[in-house]
């Protein structure tokens, strides 16, 4: 009877939950879900990190790579991110071009790690005007169950905070650089970004850390950082 009640009005049956303060997993309004974090992953990138925020997870696998510096910025690297939305998270999603969720998911990432200065990214430079790193750090969603920006902004943060950026000279006679896997250094963290993502119901009912399901029943979401 509940099932049937909460498909064809599933706006009723929120409703009735949210009025005492309650959702249908027990949670209260503003209460987030468990988060795991897992480090070390992918044994093939050169960090990541698997997040859990209840059934929502996600996998960050960052790769190292070296380009020439922009002109007028000689001395900074760049920080690449991107979020990837599959069907094999969730069949809401299709296969093909990004989806439009995934393009502004991947956007807000990218200005949340830009404007909270989580790195320096001088820090990146090998070789002034020459050679700087460049950092790319793909999030792949492995289950949607709402609520992406929060579980990845955590791995791509903990991904970074386990990355050794190897040693590198530059071969000023050939213009070759020369990689030292011996002799790595940590990459400096100045700041711990966090996301809460809130969904508004009906306009005058606030609920954190929204499920898939509180997602589309809802009026708006936004993200808090």
């Amino acid at each position: 009877m509940a099932l049937e009640f909460k498909t064809l009005q599933p706006s009723e049956y929120y409703k009735k939950y949210f009025e005492q303060k309650i959702r249908p997993d027990g949670r209260g309004l503003w209460d987030v879900r468990p988060t795991a974090i897992n480090i070390g992953t992918l044994h093939n990138a050169d960090s990541s990190a698997l997040v859990r925020l209840g059934n929502t997870t996600v996998v960050c696998g960052i790769k190292l790579e070296m380009a020439a510096p922009k002109s007028d910025e000689p001395k900074k690297g760049y920080l690449v991110s991107n979020i990837e939305l599959s069907p094999l998270c969730a069949p809401h999603f299709r296969p093909g071009p990004p989806s439009e969720q995934a393009q502004v998911s991947s956007q807000l990432l990218y200005r949340i790690m830009q404007n909270s200065k989580c790195i320096d990214l001088n820090d990146l430079c090998i070789q002034d005007g020459k050679l700087v790193w460049v950092i790319y750090c793909d999030i792949l969603c492995l289950n949607y169950d709402g609520t992406v920006i929060d579980p990845s902004l955590i791995a791509i943060t903990a991904a970074l905070k386990n990355l050794m950026l190897p040693e590198v000279t530059l071969d000023m006679e050939t213009n070759t650089p020369k990689v030292n896997f011996n002799k790595k250094k940590a990459l400096r963290i100045l700041t711990n970004p966090v996301a809460t993502t809130y969904a508004i119901f009906e306009e005058n009912i606030i609920l954190a850390d929204p499920t898939y399901e509180e997602e589309i029943g809802r009026a708006s979401c936004r993200e808090r950082v």
